[in-house]
This record gives structure tokens, sequence and C-alpha cells, in this order.
């Protein structure tokens, strides 16, 4: 298996408000950094959407460390949030629905095809491709801000 590095991040100006995700994928020498916007969404959609986009990207089975300053995301995985929820027919604990269940749900199915580590960092921090990812995130919304 390919062994892949990704980072992510994700921003919005307000929340809701406009939102920007920002990824790197790190194989071997390769980098490759993607970005989006929307409108009307929220910070932690942005940082879901970040690793489905990353993920989505790999074209076979890869070991991947995912690094994130989200601890919605990491925490997720770590903590078998997504594991109780659908075992509880995507339910939480206080039986509501989770929220950002159709990320979610594409979150776990991309799980199932790569190895994923997931790992959390400090935001806004000294680590240059979160910073890098930040950036990213940032840039898409003041670029799509008119």
């Amino acid at each position: 298996m390919k062994k892949v590095s990704i980072y992510t991040d994700g921003a919005c100006s307000g929340n809701p408000g406009d939102g920007g995700w920002g990824a790197i994928l790190i194989y071997g020498k390769h980098e490759k950094e993607l970005s989006g916007f929307e409108k009307d969404t929220t910070n932690n959609r942005m940082e879901l959407k970040a690793a489905i986009y990353a993920l989505q990207m790999l074209k076979e089975p890869c070991e991947v460390d995912l690094y994130s300053d989200s601890a919605y995301l990491v925490n997720g995985f770590l903590m078998n949030w997504v594991k109780n929820w659908k075992n509880n027919g995507w339910k939480t604990s206080g039986k509501e629905d989770v929220k950002n269940v159709e990320l979610w749900k594409e979150l776990d199915r991309l799980s199932g095809i790569h190895k994923i580590r997931w790992i959390k960092v400090k935001g806004h921090s000294d680590n240059e491709y979160n910073n890098r990812c930040d950036k990213l995130a940032t840039d898409e919304i003041r670029k799509n801000r008119q």
C-alpha cells in the first residue's frame, strides 16, 4: 500500500457563512494542494469536506496519515462516534439525528477503502502544512466574496 500524508483545514466567515476548505496531499516528494468554497455553510462542514475531497483524490487504497486541527473530525473516528452513530441508525446517544450525516457517511465509506490514522494537530500554530491549509481555505473565502 502506498503511504500518503494528508493535511486538511476548513474555515468559515460567520458560522454559518461563506466557507472554504483546503487540503494538501503528500506522497514521496510530490505535493498536491486542493481547495474549495461554499456559500452558507458551517466550519464543521468545511472541516469534513476538506478530508472527503482529499481522500477522494486517492486512486487506490492507501495508508493515510490524516492531520487536522478539527477535534470534531478527528474525534469522530478516534472516539468511535461514527461507529456508534452507525450502530444507532445514525442517531446520537441522545437519539437526535447526527448533524452532517451525509458527510460522515462518506467519510465512513472512505475509511473502509483506506487505512487512515486520524491525527489531531494544534491549529494556527507552527505546523507548516496546517497553516498552508488554513491559508488555502481562507483564500477561497476571500476570492469568492463579491
